[in-house]
């Protein structure tokens, strides 16, 4: 059934649906759609079916019988884990990441895995162990990554929702590439625990058709776990009463220019400029900025940090299956970051850490003059699958070309603040075209305040692929 999540558990607690009968639903559709577009890597429908039979009505969890899936980043309890390397091999944990305990205790039945590149590196999701993940608007072309898989299944209504995580724009970009919400929280928003204290880069979150789904979801994950190193400050109000009230009168900056070197393709273009005239016509007070990371490139930098949290993916592969990483067990991307991390000094990491949080000091000092800043979330259209490749000869250059294509996310990573991509258009070719709106740090409600007005603007939410409406 193609409704909000919040829609189809009403109808379970109301009497109106089985939950049974919706989760058979979804299992159908994405046997239905799999062998097209490649967006499980596990699918549990037994463990599924079994759980929604659990389910009777008037159950007062706020999501009873309603399915999801977990990207493959996340362990769940009897379920595969892979972050979509074959050093992991056939990995099972016999745990739940807190999130998932969260979205269990929710009444969410988990129904698989989805794909992802491997390590969750690049922006398009074509590990070796799996093969590609296909974009339901386009099967030519990528879904994004690195949570593809989880935007597939959801653009293509295998799933109502779906869990994704961002550590570079691994949420925001697929939301783009497969026309959905994607909201990147505030980093320590969500635990990363139990395996993690803290993260610098990756939050997790979800990919969703409505901007209310995304607030809700965001209120079951956000809070301290026992263990966290550091959390980022409770909102004074639920999210999704945020995502309910008007934003007010804010004032929004929009800019174009990326934070490195990298050709904005015309629709990207057309789209910034085309919200930001929105935004106006809905009484905000809206100016073209000077963006201030422009000439910072600090992509070399950023690379360290990065590489240093997929060596240490790497490193976890191998403690948990007792073996060697090797170019056998990784695809040479994964090997030569691996490699490369290893010949590097701890002290290397640290400044560089250092760098970037020095840059994101300048960055956030934006948000003392804006509420909003708003971009491009992609410089060019869903790429072709294959067209960047982590089995290349020269891995460093898919990282490059991965650069170009998705130049504008990462730099919310680096200064930790939330951000969001809207599919507000489409362009001539018929791909969704997403712009990006970040916001103070901490500050998720005014985003999803203001994500929701533009959404009652311009609705999208029923803008499907014919793999949706099958």
């Amino acid at each position: 059934m193609l409704k909000p999540a919040g829609e189809l558990a009403a109808l379970i607690r109301n009497g109106e649906l089985r939950a049974r009968e919706l989760v058979e639903d979804c299992l159908a559709r994405i046997e239905a759609l799999q062998p097209e577009l490649n967006a499980f890597v596990h699918l549990d429908a037994e463990g599924a079916l079994a759980a929604a039979d659990e389910v009777e009505p008037n159950d007062p969890r706020p999501f009873a019988g309603v399915p999801i899936a977990i990207k493959d980043t996340a362990a769940v309890a009897g379920m595969p884990f892979t972050m979509g390397a074959d050093i992991f091999g056939d990995f099972v944990p016999g745990h739940d990441a807190f999130l998932v305990r969260r979205l269990r205790q929710a009444g969410f039945v988990l129904v698989g895995k989805t794909n992802l590149p491997e390590f969750g590196i690049l922006p398009v999701t074509e590990p070796r162990r799996f093969g590609p993940t296909r974009n339901p608007w386009n099967i030519d072309r990528t879904p994004g990554g690195s949570s593809g898989g989880a935007a597939a299944a959801v653009a293509a209504g295998m799933v109502p929702l779906a869990h994704g995580s961002d550590g570079g724009g691994s949420i925001r970009i697929p939301a783009a590439c497969c026309g959905l919400v994607g909201l990147k929280p505030q980093r320590g928003r969500v635990s990363r625990g139990p395996e993690l204290g803290d993260d610098y880069l990756v939050q997790d979150g979800v990919l969703t058709r409505t901007v209310a789904e995304t607030a809700e979801l965001l209120d079951i994950l956000a809070g301290y776990e026992t263990g966290d190193v550091a959390w980022a400050p409770p909102p004074s109000a639920p999210f999704a009463a945020a995502a309910r009230r008007e934003p007010g009168r804010l004032r929004v900056g929009f800019t174009t220019t990326p934070p490195v070197e990298a050709e904005l393709d015309p629709a990207g273009e057309r789209a910034t400029r085309d919200a930001a005239r929105l935004l106006s016509m809905l009484g905000h007070k809206v100016e073209e900025i000077e963006a201030p990371w422009a000439d910072q490139d600090l992509t070399e930098v950023f690379k360290m940090v990065f590489g240093t949290a997929i060596a240490t993916g790497v490193f976890y592969g191998g403690l948990v299956t007792g073996r060697e990483p090797s170019a056998e067990l990784l695809e040479p991307l994964s090997w030569t970051i691996w490699e490369e991390i290893g010949q590097r000094a701890a002290v290397e990491y640290l400044l560089a850490r250092t760098q970037l949080s020095a840059f994101s000091r300048a960055v956030v000092a934006l948000w003392d003059t804006y509420d909003v800043v708003v971009t491009p979330t992609l410089a060019q259209r869903p790429v072709r699958i294959g067209e960047i490749d982590a089995l290349s000869d020269d891995p460093w250059d898919a990282f490059g070309r991965a650069t170009l294509f998705t130049p504008y996310t990462a730099i919310f990573n680096t200064t930790g603040q939330p951000a969001i991509s809207l599919p507000l258009f489409h362009g001539e070719d018929g791909l969704p075209t997403g712009v990006q709106f970040a916001g103070r740090p901490a500050d998720e409600a005014t985003l999803l305040s203001l994500a929701a007005q533009l959404e009652a603007a311009r609705p999208w939410a029923d803008r499907r692929p014919v793999a949706a409406t099958a």
